[in-house]
């Protein structure tokens, strides 16, 4: 196997996720099998239980692995489903470490980072398959988390035989507007920190916010010990899609292939959305702290080519009355009510659900989003006073929403919940339906409560004062999908669509929601 090994330096969230995955889909076009891994130096087994506050969206594989955000940059770019093989965390090193420590696999011997955990790390680089695997190393260089994964690679150039390794450090150059110049400095001294692990750099990348001057380049080339030529300027783009384009135009594949001795065509076919259309499009959630909160359903949108959703603070909705609501919500052609945990704002994304489905503005729900479109059906239009979710409202009069049988006896959180992709039977006749176009489709889960459609199965056969009706359009043995026919787009899903989204072909539900839009 041949490997690209991806660091980082100065500053972390600088782009070696779209690096990564850029670099994967130009190699993938050359008609190399390509494989990625992104290796998180985080103690956690997996991104499951962490705030999006913090660290972003959790991504859902296929095989129900919670992992890191740049998995969904992986699967967008390259257009292939990750799995849990694809993400390594310090976590389940460890762990694995302790386990087999503890059924004596170790034969007596003093358990060390050196070899026994360099070791695990090594087993879990080489269990994937590929001709040539792209490897990304979270974090920063530097970060002491990180030193002993630094290592493990060293230890496999070593092993594999440096010929068969391209390394790539993604660093970033600041802009000192007071001397009008880049400051190099901390990229030198980021590289100094990679050498001293036993790697040198054959490609260093440097973001910034501009374009750099040659000057500049050519003093990191320099400190950096690398060709002139092999320093790549990546400066801000809105649209972060061009950069494979990019990187196949600065003939990254002929000089990766050079380094590893491959042969590769020049073949590169890359087809993003150019141009956007202004629809106005609000996602109603409560996690303001990144946008990456809400990363791939931000990028479901904008890959149909239209304009990034603005993300309305849930929270700022709640106690608004009727004028207010309308003043804010007013201005969108349609809502996306976010999936999510706990009690904060949920009030708020009913409001706009009660908006949206009085004033025929397109809505969709996802996961937590569905399931407060059903709260609101029960209380504004059943008459249900009260309705909730036991989530929010253990002792509610009437718990439409409720948790799963098969979670009451859990205690734990991580990695305990529905998850992955699991089959569900589309309803003929609805609208769903039409935007399917098929009976059965799979589709990830991430989600511990369940509509109470047994308790409540008037909720879905009688229509309500107003004469409204709401629609089981999807089911398995939970409720997966639910609509009003009469309305031009109310639907809320279980699931997670948004996972499923790659460039090229995106999800057929934000298909459908942005054609309403377009009438």
């Amino acid at each position: 196997m041949k490997y690209v090994i991806v660091t980082g330096g100065v500053l972390s969230g600088i782009g070696k996720g779209i690096f990564s995955a850029s670099v994967a889909r130009v190699l993938k076009e050359t008609g190399l099998e390509v494989n990625v891994l992104k290796i998180d130096p985080y103690l956690n087994v997996d991104a499951g239980t962490m705030n999006p506050n913090q660290h972003g969206e959790v991504f859902v594989t296929n095989d129900g692995y919670e992992a890191d955000l740049d998995l969904g940059h992986y699967e967008r770019f390259l257009g292939i489903d990750m799995s849990r093989k694809n993400n390594v965390t310090a976590g389940q090193i460890y762990s694995s470490v302790i386990e087999k420590e503890r059924e004596g696999k170790y034969l007596g011997s003093t358990v060390q980072m050196v070899p026994h955990v360099t070791e695990e790390i090594k087993s879990r680089i080489r269990s994937l398959n590929g001709e040539l695997l792209v490897v990304e190393i979270g974090g920063t260089v530097g970060d002491i988390e990180g030193q002993i994964f630094l290592e493990a690679i060293r230890e496999l150039a070593l092993d594999e035989g440096r010929e068969n390794f391209f390394f790539a450090h993604v660093t970033y150059v600041p802009y000192l507007k007071t001397t009008n110049e880049f400051k190099t400095k901390p990229t030198q001294q980021s590289i100094q920190l990679l050498m001293r692990s036993g790697i040198s750099p054959d490609m260093i990348v440097v973001r910034s916010e501009m374009k750099m001057d040659r000057h500049s380049l050519k003093k990191v080339a320099l400190f950096g010990g690398v060709r002139e030529d092999d320093v790549v300027n990546l400066p801000d783009t809105k649209n972060v899609y061009q950069i494979p384009e990019i990187l196949h135009s600065l003939k990254i594949h002929e000089k990766i292939a050079k380094r590893l001795n491959l042969r590769v065509s020049d073949e590169f076919t890359w087809n993003y959305p150019k141009a956007f259309e202004k629809k106005r499009i609000a996602i109603v959630g409560k996690y303001l702290g990144t946008d990456d909160a809400y990363k791939s359903i931000i990028e479901s949108i904008f890959l149909l080519g239209v304009e990034r959703p603005r993300i309305l603070d849930s929270m700022m909705l709640e106690g608004m009355d009727e004028s207010e609501l309308s003043y804010v919500l007013s201005e969108f052609d349609g809502l996306i009510i976010a999936p999510g945990f706990g009690k904060r704002g949920i009030e708020g994304k009913i409001a706009a659900i009660k908006y949206a489905r009085e004033n025929n503005i397109p809505v969709l729900g996802i996961c937590l989003g569905m399931q407060m479109m059903v709260v609101e059906f029960a209380r504004n239009v059943m008459g249900y006073s009260g309705a909730n979710s036991t989530e929010f409202d253990p002792k509610t009069p009437y718990p439409i929403i409720d948790i799963m049988e098969e979670q009451k006896r859990i205690l734990k959180l991580g990695g305990t919940m529905r998850l992955g992709s699991q089959e569900m039977r589309i309803i003929p006749g609805t609208k769903l339906r039409e935007i399917y176009k098929s009976d059965v489709a799979f589709e990830r889960h991430r989600h511990r409560y369940e509509v109470n459609f047994q308790t409540f199965p008037e909720m879905f056969k009688n229509p309500g004062e107003d004469g409204y009706k709401l629609v089981v359009s999807a089911r398995s043995k939970f409720v997966e999908a639910v609509e009003i026919d009469s309305h031009p787009f109310f639907i809320g899903v279980q699931f997670h669509p948004e996972y499923r989204s790659k460039v090229g072909n995106v999800h057929p539900i934000f298909k459908a929601f942005v054609e309403v839009m377009k009438e």
